[in-house]
């Protein structure tokens, strides 16, 4: 329903949000039938989902990205649909899976991507929603082996477009890097898969800042098309690196966030609410001793606990959830960041896209950020 209403009423750039508000409950009211309105939830009528292009492209996400990583995993199928469904009904337009979701688990290889796929094929929306899945994952045993030879990556693609039952993957993203591959290879395949039709876009995840230069300089050398943009661990909570067990996930730091700003390139930010530590505080009155020991391993930290001090302080002045302001961290930076949030429980999902009416200036960006 979500993008029905959409297409109800172009938004004008020119009018107030209150005047669009009221316009979009006047044709909502007009053109819906009453039985209709009935069923749909009041907090989401109060949400303006927005939407931003990535650069380059000719994709123009939801500024909030459903992780899908549960789905067909850890929660049902049932469940699964009902969280895309409301999504959908909120204005989002933008899901994030993987091959390699699922693998831990007997035979649930795809788990994640099934899961998309047939709820993409019972909902018939394919042209609604922007897909993006990642490929060339390391086998789980065996982390230290990298996976990008052509050969991999496209029978990674192939496996993916099976399991989403699609012809076409909006975004395609690498999700590991191979440092000692040089990066035309990488470049050439996949602009070979783009040629072929089997992706529109493609980015990396988890790659260092000089590799994505290198990349991006190539492609421009070259002719070809260069990433879109670059996933990576990203949050208002910045981790203890050296308690991160995976050592190949990469983490925005000072200098590849000035590359952002310096290059426009596209970020989706992972662990987006930092697996919620602080919404986790919240909820326990601020009590560390309440965490999981991992948690407590990765985030626990003087700046991080000063972040939580002054997000708190500026959710309340702003009647809005602690998980809902940590999104909007990410999704008012001077360069196009969408964070990838994760949720089980439909009121996960309902504070989660509240983040998208939030605004915040660099006064404010830097107020959280400047901690030291």
């Amino acid at each position: 329903m979500g993008m029905y209403f959409q297409k109800l009423l172009p938004l004008p750039f020119d009018k107030s949000e209150l005047e669009i508000y009221l316009l979009y409950l006047y044709e909502l009211y007009r053109v819906v039938p009453a039985r209709f309105i009935s069923t749909i939830q009041l907090s989401f009528l109060w949400i303006m989902m927005k939407y931003r292009e990535i650069p380059g492209t000719k994709l123009n996400p939801s500024v909030i990205c459903l992780g899908a990583l549960p789905f067909g995993v850890s929660l049902d199928e049932a469940t699964s649909f009902s969280l895309m469904d409301r999504f959908l009904d909120g204005g989002g337009n933008f899901l994030d899976t993987a091959l390699v979701y699922g693998e831990w688990l007997p035979n649930g290889k795809g788990l994640s991507e099934k899961t998309v796929g047939n709820w993409v094929k019972s909902r018939a929306n394919r042209s609604e929603v922007i897909i993006g899945t990642k490929g060339a994952h390391p086998r789980i045993p065996t982390m230290h082996i990298p996976r990008l030879s052509p050969e991999e990556i496209s029978s990674d693609l192939d496996e993916s477009l099976a399991n989403l039952q699609t012809d076409y993957i909006d975004l395609y993203w690498l999700h590991r890097d191979d440092p000692d591959r040089p990066v035309s290879d990488i470049l050439n395949t996949l602009n070979e898969q783009v040629q072929a039709g089997k992706i529109r876009y493609f980015g990396c995840s988890n790659w260092q800042e000089s590799r994505i230069r290198q990349a991006q300089e190539y492609a421009i050398s070259h002719g070809l098309q260069g990433f879109s943009g670059n996933q990576v661990m990203w949050s208002l909570a910045a981790p203890n690196r050296e308690a991160m067990s995976d050592k190949t996930m990469v983490a925005m730091d000072d200098s590849l966030r000035n590359y952002h700003v310096e290059s426009g390139l596209a970020s989706m930010a992972y662990n987006s609410q930092a697996r919620g530590f602080f919404a986790k505080l919240i909820s326990n009155a601020g009590d560390m001793s309440s965490l999981s020991p991992s948690l407590k391993k990765t985030y626990e930290n003087e700046p991080n606990l000063r972040k939580f001090t002054r997000l708190k302080e500026l959710a309340e002045s702003q009647a809005k959830p602690v998980s809902a302001m940590s999104l909007a961290y990410l999704i008012n930076q001077p360069f196009p960041a969408y964070p990838i949030a994760g949720c089980t429980t439909m009121p996960q999902l309902t504070e989660n896209l509240q983040a998208a009416d939030i605004k915040l200036d660099p006064s404010l960006l830097a107020y959280l950020d400047n901690v030291d």
